[in-house]
């Protein structure tokens, strides 16, 4: 039976999801992994969104709550809003009560990554403050930790991303993920799909 691991994001100029679909691709790239991706819903007006120049959302699949316990394992992402996730991911998160209350996410192993605004903004807090969401769903956090190797390491460039899990700098929304934070990117899908793996026993 294949192992379902599903990428839930928000993403508000597009700097997230990119993250999320090379998280896909690092997912899917081991055997017997299969990977959705999920969007939670926006929760500010259309007007509002025009004003701050968002784009429209892109065609991936809105989920319910109660949908996150059909994943053997999960990756939420979010961009960072005061070094914190932004509130549509929290409140989607603040919706999970009846899974809270059942504990169906006990065990399941969850990553977390992020896009903020600068180097000062968030890349480790952002994943700190979210951890205690997994804590109290039972869920197990699985970090990237330095697996990722000498790219953990890198000086001469900027670089998102942190141990707590991958990430990518927006700047004034120009600024797109880099190839070393994709491949981070890729890593993490990699890395956490192959622990779901053995956690579910299909190793």
């Amino acid at each position: 039976m294949a192992v379902k691991i599903y990428i839930v994001f928000y993403s508000m100029y597009g700097h997230v999801e990119k993250l999320a679909e090379e998280i896909k691709k690092g997912a899917a790239s081991v055997e017997g992994v299969e990977v959705s991706l999920w969007q939670v819903p926006e929760i500010l007006p259309e007007e509002v969104l025009i004003k701050m120049n968002a784009p429209p959302k892109t065609e991936v699949p809105i989920i319910e709550p109660q949908q996150l316990a059909d994943a053997d394992g999960l990756l939420f992402g979010f961009p960072t809003r005061y070094g914190m996730m932004a509130a549509q991911f929290k409140a989607f998160l603040d919706a999970t009560g009846g899974l809270w209350r059942t504990q169906q996410l006990a065990g399941k192993p969850a990553g977390l990554f992020y896009s903020t605004g600068s180097q000062n903004g968030g890349q480790e807090t952002t994943a700190l403050t979210a951890v205690t969401q997994l804590v109290h769903h039972g869920m197990l956090y699985v970090p990237v930790g330095y697996t990722f190797g000498a790219g953990m390491f890198e000086m001469e460039q900027v670089k998102g991303g942190s141990p707590y899990g991958s990430g990518t700098f927006a700047g004034d929304g120009s600024r797109q993920p880099s190839k070393l934070e994709l491949e981070q990117a890729f890593h993490q899908g990699k890395y956490l799909a192959g622990i779901a793996k053995k956690l579910k026993g299909e190793v």
